[in-house]
C-alpha cells in the first residue's frame, strides 16, 4: 500500500512540474487570458487553451463558451490570427481553413478543471 501511495504522489508531482514548466514558457498575454477565464463562470464545455505550431510559429488556440461562437487562434503576442473552429458552421471564420490539417505539436496548456 505504501508503494502505491508513493507512486501516485510521485506521478502527481511530475505532472504538476510538467504543467508548471509549460506555463513558464507560455507568453504572459496568454497567461493573462487564462487568468481572465478563471474569473468567469465555468464554461460548458470547459475552456481549453492549447499550443500548436502553425506556419512555423507557436500559436495558441482558445475555445469559446458554447455554441456559435468562434474559437480564436492567437500568435505569441496575443494578436488574433483567425478562428479555425466554432461559429454557426463549426468551421470558424474561414481565414485559416487548413489549421487542423496543418497544425502540429499540439500541447495542452490549460483546461478549466473546476
Amino acid at each position: 500500500m505504501k508503494i502505491l501511495i508513493t507512486i501516485l504522489l510521485s506521478s502527481s508531482l511530475i505532472a504538476c512540474k510538467k504543467q508548471s514548466g509549460i506555463l513558464s514558457l507560455t507568453p504572459s498575454c496568454i497567461l493573462n487570458k487564462i487568468e481572465d477565464l478563471k474569473k468567469q463562470p465555468k464554461r460548458n464545455p470547459a475552456a481549453v487553451v492549447e499550443q500548436y505550431t502553425y506556419l512555423n510559429e507557436k500559436v495558441y488556440y482558445i475555445t469559446s463558451d458554447c455554441c456559435d461562437q468562434y474559437n480564436i487562434l492567437y500568435d505569441s503576442d496575443c494578436n488574433i490570427i483567425c478562428a479555425p473552429g466554432g461559429g454557426i458552421s463549426g468551421r470558424g471564420d474561414g481565414k485559416c481553413a487548413d489549421f487542423f490539417e496543418s497544425a502540429r505539436n499540439k500541447l495542452l496548456i490549460w483546461k478549466d478543471s473546476r
